[in-house]
C-alpha cells in the first residue's frame, strides 16, 4: 500500500473521530478472521509482521532472522507479491532466496517442495488462516501505537489484544517507553521483548562534515532522520515521499537540482535507492544500515527453541 500516514493517526483529532465508524469495518474483519482454520505447513515458518501500518522494521529483522540461521538451517524469504514493493523485493533478494507469490500458501508450499529448513515470512500477522512456527510483532519504539484506533481512523491493522496470540514483540528504534512495554506484558505475560536500533555499515563512504539533501519514502521517515542525526550528519533539506514510492524521472530531477542550487549532498535509503531507475542514481548515496539486536545470543536462543 502506498501511503503517506495522516497527521491524525499520530494522536487523537477532529478526523480521527469522524473515521472512527469506519473503523468498525476493521475490527469486524480483523475478529472474523480470528475464527478462521489455520493451516499447518511442514516447513517451519517465522512470520514477522506489524499490528500497525508500515514503519516498524520488518524487513530489516527477517534479513537479521536470516542471518541467524542460514548457517544452521536451509532458509528462504517469503513476501508476498505486491508491485508497490519492489524495492523490499529486491533488497531480500539481495540478502538470501526469495520466493514472492501471490498467494503465501502457494509460497509455501514451493517452499516446502524445494527442501527448505526455514521460511522466513516478511508480513503475514494479519493472515490468520496459517499456523506459523514463530510470530513476532515489530513495533517502532519512538510511535508504538500513534493515536490507538484502529484503521482508518488510526494505524492499529488489529487490536492490541492480538499479541496474546504472538511470540514476540521487536521494539526497533532508538526510543523506549516502558508504559507501552508492561502494557504488552499485560496482555501477554508469556510474550519475549526484544530491542533493535539500526546501525550504518558504509559511514565511511561520507563526509560528514558537508551539509545534505535527505529524501526517502518510508513508513516511518522519522526513524531514518533519527539514525542520521545520530551519526552527526547535517541535514538541511529533507524531502518525504509517500511509502513505498515510484521514483519518476522528475523527481529525482527536481531533487538533484535542489541539491545543486544549495551545493547539497544527497543521500538516501537503501530501500529507496533500490527503488530509483539505474540511470538516475549518478550523486545519490545510500546509507546502507543493519538491525542490530540488543542481546543477539538470547535471539537466537529464542528462534532455536521453536525450530
Amino acid at each position: 500500500m502506498i501511503l503517506t500516514k495522516p497527521k491524525f493517526w499520530k494522536k487523537i483529532q477532529i478526523l480521527s473521530i469522524v473515521f472512527l465508524p469506519l473503523s468498525l469495518v476493521t475490527l469486524f474483519v480483523s475478529e472474523f478472521k480470528s475464527l478462521i482454520t489455520k493451516k499447518k505447513f511442514k516447513i517451519k515458518s517465522i512470520c514477522v509482521g506489524n499490528i500497525t501500518v508500515g514503519g516498524t522494521g520488518k524487513t530489516s529483522l527477517c534479513i537479521a532472522i536470516n542471518n541467524i540461521l542460514k548457517r544452521s538451517f536451509k532458509t528462504v524469504f517469503i513476501k508476498k507479491l505486491y508491485s508497490e514493493q519492489i524495492d523490499e523485493q529486491r533488497l531480500l533478494k539481495s540478502k538470501g532466496k526469495l520466493i514472492c507469490k501471490n498467494s503465501r500458501f502457494d509460497a509455501l508450499t514451493q517452499a516446502e517442495k524445494t527442501g527448505y529448513d526455514v521460511a522466513i515470512m516478511d508480513d503475514g500477522l494479519q493472515q490468520k488462516n496459517i499456523k506459523y512456527s514463530i510470530s513476532i510483532a515489530c513495533f517502532n519504539s519512538s510511535e508504538t501505537l500513534g493515536n490507538r484506533f484502529l484503521i482508518p481512523a488510526g494505524p492499529l491493522r488489529e487490536r492490541l489484544n492480538a499479541l496474546k496470540n504472538y511470540n514476540a514483540v521487536i521494539l526497533n528504534g532508538e526510543k523506549r517507553d516502558i508504559n507501552f512495554e508492561n502494557k504488552i506484558k499485560r496482555i501477554n505475560n508469556k510474550i519475549k521483548l526484544f530491542y533493535g536500533k539500526y546501525e550504518p555499515t558504509n559511514l565511511n563512504k561520507f563526509n560528514r562534515k558537508k551539509n545534505y539533501l535527505v529524501f526517502s519514502g518510508l513508513g516511518n521517515p522519522e526513524e531514518f532522520e533519527r539514525t542520521l542525526k545520530k551519526y552527526k550528519f547535517n541535514i538541511k533539506k529533507n524531502i518525504v515521499f509517500p511509502d513505498h514510492y515510484n521514483y519518476k524521472k522528475r523527481d529525482i530531477d527536481k531533487i538533484k537540482k535542489m541539491a545543486n542550487k544549495k551545493k547539497l549532498n544527497i543521500i538516501t535509503t537503501e530501500k529507496d535507492y533500490l527503488r530509483i531507475k539505474k540511470n538516475l542514481r549518478k550523486d545519490i548515496l545510500f546509507l546502507k544500515v543493519n538491525l542490530k539486536l540488543k542481546d543477539n545470543k538470547y535471539f537466537s536462543n529464542f528462534l532455536m527453541k521453536f525450530l
